[in-house]
């Protein structure tokens, strides 16, 4: 009797494996082209025609709960988008992706079945090659009442809910391709690492804070990057880029920029005295960075950016002609308000940045150096908005560094960015150095150098506008000297002008303030700009005109004491005359007397 029980309990189980099995191994077979149908119908429904699947191979295993897709294919019709452009309801990006494989694995088909619920382990691309195009157009930033599907409305009519909870797409090769005004760019990147975590469609979701586009993560890995700029002459790379939209963060490593050629060829190949410029950072991090607002209306928010160990290098060359334009309105906040797209970091940090500015003498054929080590800072209320800047109009910088490796200098930018003709004001102060720092970028360009100089401290607090630089300079300094020196020579490279530098150091200049008389002399700025300097030219001919004014230099008495310098030079070669045929007199003198002596003998 136990033995037949046995044997009915595991006939019985026998059954109904026989029966799963047979069943899973019906719906293979049957649901596989249902699936096909449903999903080809799904990817051209939900894209308006825009967007067509195809591939080698599906393999279904409902048991298992297994799918794969060999050799896919989203392709996006030429024909369908232009008439979408047309119609004005083109996407500014459309999308080619090939793939080896699509694998998905562990859905369970009940919860499809009894809840219209579908969740997945886990989703794996192999091989993945994406081609994304961007063509821009203007309707799209214009049209805003009329609503778009959303994912779920695509789906909700087979399931209530997809849930998978891991996607990973290794080795990606990705084709950017930006198409303006009937020409495209290209930029390439390979062996591209994302993943992918909890990614949840459902009624709900879509509006969840914490997901970006229905995911509670993405993490992306780019190992990589070098791009050609479109006029052949620079190369922006970096050597890594990890993006974390949980964390809001993206990290770039080594970043540069700068020409794919030497400086002499730089300026050889413009032909003109273009500012050369050379940018390269250690460390490059956005912090708390609006994803969803870059990637809808690439517009970057964020809440800190920090820009950390590099440099930044300035160069002009003078033996090349400068296109001579007027530079009103294109000062550093005015030129942050025409960018087109918004603009809204709340800090930027500057931290270890040495700044270098070179320039090559036309007239002395040496190049002449000043530098800003190790600058650090920051920079608050960065943005183009002018919703938020009705609230707050200033964009302040905090900086400091050392110029020339000395003194440390120390200066507070605050810009109006409402204001219609550039207002802003700057202050700041230099600590204690010498002043023959200043010789390396003095003697090539001017042909001048400081023989002797200590400079106590400098304070200034100046306002300015597109045309006009004005407020007080301190200058505070003793034992300053100057050498005005001789053309270049190869044999003599700092031979100086004696006499005329006794006499500018005697009368021109004075050498301290306060001065002999204890007068202590403060700078009145009051500099007209010239439209065709630079931002940075302007503010450095203001400072110039204080230093001026702080040594005892009046333009009248410059005037009239270089006048001078230029008598004395030619006293001088007058003097030098005569020296000279004074001893060809006594020489002749001496010559008849020694004759006269040998006749006596």
């Amino acid at each position: 009797m136990r033995k037949s029980v046995w044997k009915w309990i595991l006939g019985i189980f026998l059954l109904l494996v026989l029966l799963v099995v047979g069943v899973a191994w019906y719906y293979s077979r049957n649901w596989k082209p249902i699936v096909e149908t449903k999903l080809k119908e799904v990817v051209t429904n939900s894209t308006n025609g825009l967007y067509a699947l195809i591939y080698d191979d599906l393999d279904l295993n409902v048991a298992l709960g297994n799918v794969t897709l060999k050799n896919a294919a989203l392709i996006p019709d030429s024909a369908i988008y232009r008439k979408m452009v047309d119609q004005k309801l083109a996407p500014n990006s459309r999308y080619h992706i090939k793939l080896k494989a699509l694998k998905v694995r562990r859905f369970n088909i009940w919860d499809v079945i009894k809840n219209r619920t579908l969740f997945i382990k886990s989703i794996d691309f192999e091989s993945p090659d994406v081609h994304m195009i961007s063509e821009y157009h203007a309707y799209n930033d214009t049209i805003v009442d009329k609503k778009n599907k959303t994912l779920y409305d695509n789906i909700k009519d087979i399931f209530s809910a997809i849930n998978v909870r891991d996607i990973k797409i290794d080795n990606v090769k990705f084709k950017f391709s930006k198409i303006e005004e009937g020409k495209s760019s290209d930029i390439l990147l390979d062996s591209i690492g994302i993943k992918v975590h909890d990614v949840l469609v459902d009624e709900t979701s879509m509006h969840d804070s914490t997901r970006l586009f229905y995911t509670k993560m993405v993490e992306i890995d780019v190992p990589g990057f070098k791009y050609d700029l479109s006029n052949g002459i620079y190369q922006a790379k970096f050597d890594h880029l990890k993006i974390n939209t949980q964390e809001e963060n993206v990290l770039l490593t080594k970043v540069e920029y700068a020409p794919k050629m030497s400086k002499a060829n730089y300026f050889k190949t413009r032909g003109q005295n273009v500012t050369m410029a050379v940018l390269k950072f250690d460390t490059l991090r956005f912090e708390k960075l609006n994803f969803k607002q870059l990637i809808d209306d690439q517009q970057t928010i964020a809440q800190h950016v920090q820009i950390k160990n590099g440099s930044v290098s300035l160069y002009n060359d003078k033996r090349y002609p400068k296109k001579t334009v007027s530079k009103i309105g294109s000062s550093p906040h005015q030129q942050l308000m025409k960018v087109q797209k918004l603009i809204r970091i709340d800090t930027v940090f500057v931290d270890n940045i040495d700044v270098l500015y070179g320039e090559h003498s036309a007239k002395f054929n040496r190049e002449g150096v000043i530098t800003f080590n190790n600058a650090r800072g920051t920079l608050t209320n960065v943005t183009n908005d002018s919703l938020s800047l009705v609230k707050n109009n200033l964009m302040k910088a905090d900086l400091q560094a050392k110029i020339m490796n000395a003194g440390q200098l120390k200066i507070q930018f605050g810009f109006n960015m409402l204001s219609k003709d550039g207002a802003h004001t700057y202050k700041g102060s230099l600590g204690p150095m010498q002043a023959t720092a200043f010789n390396n970028i003095l003697r090539p360009l001017l042909n001048v150098e400081i023989a002797s100089g200590n400079i106590r401290k400098i304070n200034f607090n100046m306002s300015a506008n597109d045309y006009r630089n004005w407020g007080d300079f301190r200058f505070d300094y003793d034992h300053l000297k100057i050498s005005l020196l001789n053309a270049p020579d190869s044999d003599s490279k700092k031979s100086k002008k004696g006499v005329v530098s006794f006499l500018v150091n005697q009368i021109l200049i004075n050498d301290s303030n306060p001065d002999a008389n204890e007068k202590y002399h403060i700078g009145k700025v009051n500099y007209r700009r010239v439209p065709e300097h630079t931002f940075f030219k302007t503010l450095w001919q203001s400072l110039l005109e204080g230093i001026k004014q702080t040594a005892g230099i009046s333009k009248e008495r410059e005037a009239k004491l270089m006048g001078t310098a230029e008598e004395a030079k030619n006293i001088i070669q007058g003097s030098k005359n005569v020296i000279k045929k004074t001893g060809n007199f006594f020489k002749g003198i001496l010559k008849k007397k020694d004759k006269e002596e040998e006749k006596q003998d």
